[in-house]
C-alpha cells in the first residue's frame, strides 16, 4: 500500500525549497544585475568621478561689445564617507573662515534628504559655492590636512557694465524644480534665473565633462584611470549676440532715470530689439555671489518694483498712439476716405455724451487729426463704424471685425518675443461686452477709439505698432537676440506678419505722423539731419496721466522704431517726445550733439516725486510681519476667551435652574395640580346661569304686566352680571400647554410660578365674594316673584 500522506508531504517540501531558491536568485539578479547601487559603493571607493563644469556662452551686443563673460570660481566638495572621524574641525573652519556653527548647520543640510534629496556619503556634495582667488589660495596650502575634501574649479557670470539687467537676466543655484525638470541638473548646479539667461539656458550652458581619478585603499589619488581613457570632456556654451546697441540701451536708462515707465527700440526690417528699458532698473552685478539673496529680498520689498520689466510685463492705455492703428481701420473698410470730415466742438457731443478734446480747426479731416489728436474724429469713426447696418448685419458682427484688425496688428496676444513673462494685454470683442453689460450700444464702448476704456497693451506692442506702420502693413515678431553660435534661429524670428489694412490707410497715417512733427503735437521732435515720423499720446489715469510717445525714423528708410511710456508723465510732448528724438538722434547719428547732450542731461535730472517716498527697507518688513504676528495672537487669546466666557456663563445659568428648580418643587404643595382648572368652569357655570336668567324674565314678561318696575331694574342686573364676567375674564389666569412651558427659558417659568404662589390666596376670596353676590340676585328674584 503506499502511502499517499508521505507523498504530499515530500511535495509540499520540494515547492517551498525550489521556491526558496528562485526567491534567493530573483534577489541576487536585482542587487548585482538590475541595482547599481552596491557597484556605485564599490567603484566610489576605487573611482573618483570629478565633473568638469563648461565655459558658459559669452553675450555681446550688435557691435561685438561684450557684456556677459565668464569669471574662475571654486567650489569646495565634501565624501563624508572620507571625512568621518578625520576631520580637524576647528582647524578647517579657521581656514575657511567660517565658526563651527555654521559648519555643523551645513553638513545637516546636506545630509537632510528632503533638502538634498541626491545625497549619498560616496558621492561629492556641495559644501561651499564661489570662493574668492584669495580665499581658494588659502585654502589649497591645507588641504592635504581636510580629508574628504576636494576642490571643484567652475565659472561664474560677470558683467561688463551695469545697463540691460533686464533683457540680460542673471544665473543662480538651482532648485529643487529645475532638479526634478531636467535630469542635467544636481545640487549646486547653476542655471539661468531671468532674461536671455533663462531663455537661451540650453544654448548657454554646454555639456558637462566627467574626470575618472583611480585611488587607493587610503583613498590617495593615484592618478587618471587608464590615462583617461574613459574621460570626457566639457563642452563650452553657445556664444550669443543680441541685437542690443550698448550705447542706445545706456542713454535710454539714463534718460529714464527718476522715473517709472519703459522704452522700447526696434529695428523695423528685422524685428531685432535694438533697447529695451524698464525703470526703474538695477545693476546686474548685484546678483553675483553670496549677497545675491539680500539684494534680490531688497529689490522684492522695493515699491517701485524694479525686478518688474515693464516693457513686457506692464500693461498699460496706449492713449492717442492708438489712434494710428484706428485710422488704418476705418480707412481699409471705407468708413473714412481722406475726404471725410467730422465736427469737433470741443471734443465729441452726441446723445448726452461728451468726450473731450483741446482748441482746433474744425470740422476736420484724417490727416490733420492725426497731426492735431482730434479725439472727436476718432469716436465719430468708430460709432459710423459699429452703426453701418448695410456693411455689418449686426453689431456684434461690427465690433469682431474691428477686434480682428487690431489682432492683426499684434494687440491683445503675445508678441512671442525671446524673453520670459510677455504679457498680452487686452482688446475687448463683443462676447466680452456682452458678458460686461448684457445690452451696449457703440456709445457704450466709445473710449477704445481714443486707446481708453478696456484697451490695454504693453510698452513692446506699442513700439511694434510703430514698427508696422514704418514697414507699411507687416512685422516681425520682435527678439532680442540676433545670432546664436553654430545654430540658427528660429523660424517666427524671420516671417513676416501683415495685418489687414491697406498701403493707402498707412501711407495716409504716415502722412498724418510727419505732419505732426512738423507743427503739430511732436514739433519738438523735429531734426534738421533726417525726418521723423511721430504720434504723442496722454493716457488718462486714476492719478497725473501717462506720457506717451511712437514714432520712427528716416520715414522713407526706417532704421529704428520706438515707444516711449512714463508713468504719470502728464501730456505726450512733456517727457516721451524729448526722450524718444534723443534716442532716436543716438541710433541715427551715433552720437549726441553738444546740444542735445545738454538736453538729455536736463532729462535726467528731472524727476517724478510718486506717492512712495523710499524703498521699504528690511527692518520695516519685519516690524510689520511682527505687528501681524502679534495681532493674531491677540485676535486668538480673545476667540478663546470669549469661548471660555460662554461656557462659564452656560454653567452659572444651569446651576441656577437646577437650583430654582428644587425649591419650587419645595414651595408647591403635592395635592394642587399643576394647571389649574377652576376658570374653565367658573366661565361654564356663569353662562348657565345667565341662560336661565332670560328665560324667567321672559315668563314673567307674560304673567305680569304690571312688573315694570321689576323689567327696569332687570338689564341694570344684566349690565352688572356683564361686567362682573367681564372682570372675572381679566382675573382669571390663562390655560398654558405644557409644551409652551417648555419653549420659554427656565427662569421665567420660575418667576411666573413664585407670582402665582402669591396670588393663589388672593383669588380665593374674590371666587366666594362672586358666589355669594350670585346668591343674593337669585333671593331678590324669588321676591319678584312672589310680588
Amino acid at each position: 500500500m503506499k502511502n499517499y500522506d508521505l507523498e504530499k508531504r515530500r511535495l509540499v517540501l520540494s515547492a517551498v525549497a525550489i521556491g526558496i531558491v528562485v526567491i534567493y536568485i530573483i534577489r541576487l539578479f536585482a542587487l548585482q544585475i538590475a541595482s547599481d547601487d552596491y557597484r556605485k559603493s564599490a567603484d566610489s571607493n576605487a573611482f573618483l568621478k570629478k565633473i568638469e563644469f563648461p565655459s558658459r556662452g559669452s553675450i555681446t551686443d550688435r557691435n561685438g561689445k561684450l557684456l556677459v563673460f565668464n569669471q574662475p570660481a571654486y567650489d569646495i566638495m565634501v565624501v563624508t564617507n572620507e571625512m568621518k572621524g578625520h576631520l580637524d574641525t576647528l582647524e578647517f573652519c579657521k581656514a575657511l573662515n567660517i565658526t563651527k556653527a555654521d559648519f555643523i548647520n551645513r553638513m545637516a543640510n546636506i545630509k537632510d534628504r528632503s533638502k538634498n534629496p541626491g545625497y549619498s556619503r560616496f558621492t561629492q556634495q556641495l559644501f561651499l559655492s564661489q570662493l574668492s582667488d584669495k580665499d581658494f589660495s588659502a585654502f589649497q596650502e591645507k588641504l592635504y590636512r581636510f580629508p574628504g575634501f576636494y576642490i571643484q574649479k567652475r565659472s561664474v557670470r560677470q558683467y561688463q557694465r551695469a545697463i540691460a539687467a533686464h533683457v540680460l537676466g542673471d544665473v543662480a543655484e538651482v532648485s529643487q524644480g529645475d532638479i526634478e525638470e531636467d535630469e542635467y541638473y544636481q545640487p549646486g548646479d547653476y542655471i539661468g534665473k531671468m532674461g536671455v539667461e533663462r531663455e537661451y539656458e540650453k544654448d548657454l550652458r554646454g555639456v558637462k565633462g566627467v574626470q575618472i581619478l583611480l585611488r587607493d585603499a587610503h583613498g590617495q589619488i593615484q592618478g587618471r584611470y587608464q590615462n583617461g581613457k574613459y574621460d570626457q570632456r566639457p563642452h563650452p556654451g553657445r556664444d550669443i549676440q543680441l541685437g542690443l546697441d550698448a550705447e542706445l540701451q545706456a542713454l535710454g536708462e539714463r534718460l529714464m532715470e527718476g522715473k517709472l515707465g519703459a522704452v522700447v527700440a526696434i529695428e523695423p526690417k528685422t524685428g531685432q530689439i535694438l533697447a529695451m528699458v524698464s525703470a526703474p532698473t538695477f545693476d546686474p552685478r548685484s546678483m553675483i555671489g553670496k549677497l545675491r539673496g539680500k539684494y534680490q529680498r531688497d529689490m522684492t520689498l522695493d515699491p517701485a518694483k524694479p525686478l518688474l520689466n515693464r516693457a513686457i510685463m506692464g500693461q498699460y492705455p496706449p492713449g492717442s498712439t492708438f489712434k494710428t492703428g484706428q485710422a488704418v481701420t476705418y480707412f481699409t473698410e471705407g468708413i473714412v476716405t481722406d475726404s471725410t470730415r467730422y465736427p469737433c466742438h470741443h471734443g465729441f457731443n452726441f446723445k448726452g455724451l461728451h468726450v473731450g478734446c483741446h482748441a482746433h480747426a474744425s470740422p476736420i479731416s484724417l490727416v490733420p487729426s492725426i497731426s492735431t489728436s482730434c479725439n472727436s474724429y476718432y469716436c465719430w469713426g468708430l460709432y459710423h463704424m459699429l452703426s453701418n447696418r448695410r456693411k455689418y448685419k449686426t453689431l456684434e458682427d461690427a465690433m469682431n471685425v474691428w477686434r480682428d484688425y487690431m489682432v492683426s496688428m499684434g494687440f491683445g496676444y503675445k508678441l512671442g518675443i525671446d524673453l520670459p513673462g510677455e504679457k498680452r494685454g487686452m482688446i475687448p470683442n463683443a462676447k466680452f461686452y456682452d458678458n460686461a453689460f448684457k445690452k451696449w450700444n457703440p456709445l457704450s464702448v466709445i473710449s477704445i477709439s481714443i486707446g481708453q476704456g478696456e484697451v490695454n497693451l504693453t510698452p513692446l506692442q506699442i513700439a511694434n505698432l510703430g514698427a508696422t506702420i514704418a514697414n507699411r502693413g507687416y512685422y516681425i515678431a520682435p527678439h532680442v537676440v540676433r545670432s546664436i553660435q553654430g545654430k540658427k534661429l528660429d523660424k517666427k524670428y524671420v516671417e513676416k506678419h501683415h495685418t489687414k489694412g491697406s498701403l493707402r490707410a498707412y501711407q495716409e497715417v504716415i502722412a498724418g505722423m510727419v505732419s505732426s512733427v512738423r507743427g503739430g503735437t511732436c514739433a519738438h521732435a523735429v531734426h534738421p539731419g533726417y525726418s521723423l515720423a511721430g504720434k504723442t499720446g496722454t493716457a488718462q489715469n486714476r492719478g497725473k496721466d501717462h506720457s506717451v510717445f511712437m514714432g520712427f525714423a528716416p520715414v522713407d528708410t526706417p532704421k529704428i522704431a520706438i515707444a516711449v511710456y512714463v508713468e504719470n508723465g502728464g501730456f505726450g510732448a512733456d517727457y516721451g517726445v524729448p526722450i524718444g528724438s534723443l534716442m532716436i538722434e543716438q541710433y541715427i547719428n551715433g552720437k549726441l550733439t553738444p546740444g542735445d547732450e545738454a538736453r538729455a542731461a536736463a532729462v535726467q535730472k528731472r524727476h517724478i516725486a510718486y506717492s512712495f517716498k523710499r524703498p521699504l527697507s528690511r527692518a520695516d518688513s519685519l516690524r510689520l510681519d511682527s505687528i501681524k504676528r502679534v495681532n493674531t495672537i491677540r485676535d486668538s487669546l480673545k476667540k478663546v476667551k470669549e469661548k471660555q466666557d460662554l461656557a462659564d456663563a452656560e454653567k452659572l445659568k444651569e446651576a441656577k435652574a437646577r437650583k430654582e428648580a428644587e425649591e419650587k418643587e419645595k414651595k408647591q404643595p403635592q395635592n394642587e395640580p399643576a394647571i389649574r382648572v377652576e376658570p374653565e368652569t367658573t366661565v361654564k357655570t356663569e353662562k348657565k346661569e345667565k341662560d336661565k336668567e332670560g328665560d324667567k324674565k321672559e315668563k314673567e314678561k307674560e304673567k305680569n304686566k304690571d312688573s315694570r318696575k321689576e323689567n327696569k331694574e332687570k338689564p341694570k342686573v344684566k349690565e352688572k352680571s356683564k361686567e362682573q364676567s367681564k372682570d372675572k375674564a381679566k382675573e382669571q389666569p390663562k390655560v398654558k400647554s405644557k409644551e409652551q412651558a417648555k419653549e420659554k427659558p427656565k427662569e421665567q417659568s420660575k418667576t411666573k410660578s413664585k407670582e402665582q404662589v402669591k396670588d393663589k390666596p388672593k383669588e380665593q376670596p374674590k371666587e366666594k365674594s362672586k358666589g355669594q353676590s350670585n346668591d343674593k340676585q337669585k333671593s331678590k328674584e324669588k321676591v319678584n316673584r312672589a310680588k
